[in-house]
């Protein structure tokens, strides 16, 4: 299974479209703009209501919040903020793939309002609007991504669908379970969703990491192995399949051991060690680096360690390596596709420094020292809102203006 990732410079006008008028407002002109935004300042509110949720601060929240906030937060951070994060490289890496348009204008300020939408009834209720405006979020930007690149005739990508409908189905059963007050198996279905997830930033990392190294570190000659490269996904999703069935510990320590020593093994042939100093290089393989630690961890979850909880594992692969890698992206593609430098600056420094650290204070800090839990997820948490906020304050103009090279998107 291949993906591109979209040219991080330019991306061509779509066939037979006519020029773009020059205009000062660009939200809605590519589908990283409106999502990379929405997605960042969601990803810092919802961790900001978490805190005050855990301070014991009374908010005023229908459906899942009062029902079952442990919930709240695990279904917002996966299907409100990684999902819009990736809706928007996806709906932009299908234009570079087959050059025409996924969804601008009203059609892309109509799926932002739909994934808004989405949030507000989640937090307000009621249950079914809030399931059934919110789950139609991503079966609808499958099929319109489908559409796209079946008139292209792109069928190697078609997988991109499936994977949005099988994060779409997971999102259904996670409100299903919920409004049948079943939140154990709600949270399972979570767990099957982070899986996803893993697995895109395994598939979209195995491609763009060792080009971006390569293209950086000339001479540099990354290795693959192919009994890894076609071992890898298979073996991600297994392991998460079996955890989120609950299937014996033991074959789930085995399945995540094997699929953490892919990743590894990976990392390994891609001479991760020479990045140093290239910080938006860097922050690619820091990020990569959360996955073998989160199935090492699961691993050892599984198997009863103590002190190593199955809450430990998962955030190190939702904290670490899946706001690593979104952290990563949504700076560089943001960078070249508003035409500016691809070179990370001061505040795209802090906040890879912060997403690191949000991502090492919530997994190491409990492990160190259990009794000063709590400290350690609020300190997690500062330092992860403080990120994205950064991020918003940082790209918030760029992300409204058109390109500084005048090229479309």
């Amino acid at each position: 299974m291949k993906i591109a990732e979209p040219n991080p410079v330019f991306v061509a006008a779509p066939r037979g479209s006519k020029p773009n008028r020059v205009s000062r407002f660009a939200l809605f002109n590519l589908g990283f703009r409106p999502f990379y935004l929405c997605g960042a300042a969601f990803g810092a509110l919802a961790l900001t209501v978490w805190l005050l949720v855990l301070s014991g601060v009374p908010l005023a929240g229908g459906y899942l919040l009062r029902a079952n906030p442990i919930g709240w937060h695990a279904h917002e951070m996966v299907f409100g903020f990684a999902a819009a994060i990736i809706v928007g490289f996806l709906l932009t890496a299908v234009r570079a793939w087959t050059g025409r348009d996924t969804a601008k204008g009203v059609t892309l300020a109509t799926l932002a309002v739909l994934w808004l939408a989405g949030r507000v009834l989640v937090w307000s209720g009621p249950a079914l609007p809030a399931a059934l405006v919110d789950g139609a979020f991503l079966p609808v930007v499958a099929w319109l991504l489908l559409r796209v690149l079946m008139k292209a005739g792109n069928r190697r990508n078609y997988f991109v669908a499936a994977v949005l409908l099988a994060f779409g189905a997971l999102n259904a059963a996670f409100h299903v379970f919920s409004i049948d007050a079943r939140p154990d198996l709600a949270m399972r279905a979570v767990y099957a969703s982070a899986g996803i997830v893993v697995l895109l930033v395994g598939v979209i990392g195995g491609r763009v990491i060792p080009m971006f190294t390569a293209n950086a570190l000339p001479g540099l000659k990354a290795r693959r192995w192919r009994v890894v490269e076609w071992s890898v996904a298979p073996l991600t999703l297994a392991a998460f399949i079996a955890d989120a069935f609950a299937v014996d510990g033991t074959l789930v320590a085995v399945l995540a051991v094997l699929a953490g020593s892919a990743h590894l093994a990976r990392m390994i042939g891609w001479r991760s060690g020479a990045v140093r100093g290239r910080p938006i290089l860097a922050i690619l393989h820091l990020a990569y680096a959360w996955l073998p630690a989160g199935f090492a961890l699961l691993a050892l979850a599984a198997l009863g360690t103590p002190r190593v909880t199955h809450s430990l594992a998962m955030h190190a692969f939702g904290a670490g390596a899946i706001g690593g890698a979104i952290i990563a992206m949504i700076t560089r593609t943001a960078r070249g596709h508003t035409g500016r430098p691809l070179v990370a600056d001061r505040r795209d420094i802090a906040c890879y420094a912060l997403v690191m650290a949000a991502g090492a204070l919530r997994v190491f800090g409990p492990l160190a020292l259990p009794s000063s839990h709590a400290a350690w997820i609020f300190a997690a948490g500062i330092c992860w809102v403080l990120a994205f906020a950064l991020y918003v304050a940082a790209y918030a103009a760029p992300l409204f203006r058109p390109r500084e090279d005048g090229k479309p998107g």
